[in-house]
């Protein structure tokens, strides 16, 4: 499986994946490139685990799928609380029913929350992006921080769709 290492007190470990780039931008666009290179390898590809132990393409985008409810609940409890503390879960654990979800199912819900989520985002002022939440094992931040770290999130998992497809860095035309 692929795993992030130890994000320990790191507040958005996926911030050097932006690299200037607007993070709203990022989520809203995510979907439709995760469509585009699916198509592009083809479902057998996409089965296919690209090194012993790691995740092929549609477990990489079934995992993107559930981490979109986890950032679903977490960005309206951050709004709706104060101070509210995130709870963490187990990526792994949470992958051993990826077998049960095919590309279309997994591209659906990915697909159909992330539209949910950005709407919200989009609909936010900066005082939203500024209110403050904590998650136990990265520590204090804003709800801003969770929308870079979805973004960023995002990059890591499309680099790793992307070498599977084998097109590195190409845009759909």
């Amino acid at each position: 499986m692929t795993g992030h290492g130890n994000l320990a007190g790191m507040t958005n470990p996926y911030a050097s994946f932006l690299a200037g780039r607007d993070p709203l931008d990022v989520i809203e666009a995510t979907p439709a490139r995760v469509g585009f290179l699916l198509e592009t390898m083809g479902p057998g590809r996409a089965e296919q685990e690209p090194a012993p132990g790691k995740w092929s393409a549609r477990e990489i985008l079934c995992h993107l799928a559930d981490c979109e409810v986890a950032f679903a609940f977490r960005l309206r409890q951050t709004l709706a609380e104060d101070r509210h503390v995130m709870q963490p879960f187990d990526q792994v654990k949470w992958a051993k029913s990826y077998s049960v979800y095919g590309l279309d199912e997994a591209l659906a819900a990915f697909s159909a929350l992330r539209q949910w989520n950005v709407a919200l985002v989009r609909s936010l002022n900066a005082a939203d992006f500024g209110k403050s939440v904590n998650h136990p094992e990265r520590g204090d931040m804003t709800f801003g921080t969770i929308v870079e770290t979805i973004a960023g999130h995002d990059l890591n998992h499309l680099v790793q769709i992307e070498t599977i497809a084998g097109r590195g860095a190409a845009q759909p035309g």
